[in-house]
């Protein structure tokens, strides 16, 4: 899943930056200027009703070059369909996600009854983002986010994503320690930013918090409530000029990407 921007800076925050480096647009890949950074962004933080408590999980959160390295060295996704189906929907993704689907019919059956999401689009994304699970990172992921937000590319989007991390820590669904994933700061075994996470992700299981990185119930179920959130329409196609692919596109808006997803789900509903 892919980072979408919500909102902006407030004034607060556009100050204390200001006041903690004033020469923040030259210097902010300089690590020398972190600390500051930090401090800034613990105030903005608490301006926005974080608890001092969540807020501490910002003690030792350190500045990341690799990651930085990682975000610039992206390529612009080149491969064909062909090629990227090919090598993503292969034999053994297809054997494990029919398992999958026959593990949980129970749960897919309630969870289309509620969103009106049949299981194997749920499946393909898993398989797809993740590996069922199995690959979800282990970047520590306030230390990811805060790198992010520090650098100049892309500092307001991610500076919302960092406290937002921070609203979860609040919240209860997870704790600082289990927050893990990959290096752009997606969690779980769907991949969702602090944002989306915040706003679509469900206790599916009934024990009274949302862990995408865990709870497998959670982690469907979510994933269906966010391409509800989009336009998901109960009953329609999703292959490339039915009314749902424009749905997964706003899930991955790479086309390749997105025509994989529903290729790999087509399969997985067909038997293929």
């Amino acid at each position: 899943m892919r980072l979408t921007m919500r909102r902006g800076l407030s004034g607060v925050f556009i100050l204390a930056l200001c006041a903690a480096s004033p020469v923040r647009a030259a210097t902010c890949r300089d690590p020398a200027g972190f600390d500051a950074f930090i401090a800034a962004i613990r105030q903005e933080a608490a301006a926005q009703g974080v608890s001092a408590a969540a807020i501490s999980a910002l003690d030792g959160v350190a500045y990341d070059p690799d990651i930085i390295s990682k975000d610039h060295g992206q390529h612009v996704f080149h491969q064909s369909f062909e090629e990227f189906s090919a090598r993503m929907v292969n034999a053994n993704r297809l054997k494990r996600g029919r398992t999958l689907l026959k593990q949980y019919a129970g749960t897919f059956e309630r969870i289309n009854e509620a969103y009106g999401v049949p299981g194997p689009i749920i499946v393909a994304i898993w398989g797809l983002e993740t590996d069922f699970g199995a690959v979800n990172g282990d970047t520590p992921t306030l230390r990811a986010l805060a790198t992010l937000a520090f650098d100049c590319r892309r500092s307001d989007k991610f500076q919302a994503e960092l406290i937002d991390a921070l609203k979860l820590i609040q919240r209860g669904d997870l704790a600082p320690g289990a927050m893990r994933g990959a290096w752009a700061g997606e969690l779980g075994q769907t991949q969702f930013m602090p944002s989306s996470y915040l706003k679509y992700a469900v206790d599916f299981s009934g024990d009274g918090r949302a862990d995408l990185i865990h709870n497998a119930p959670d982690v469907l179920a979510s994933t269906a409530n966010y391409l509800k959130g989009f336009g998901w329409k109960r009953g329609a196609g999703w292959n490339p000029g039915e009314p749902n692919f424009a749905v997964i596109q706003e899930w991955n808006k790479a086309d390749v990407y997105a025509r994989t997803i529903a290729l790999f789900a087509t399969k997985l509903a067909s038997g293929e």
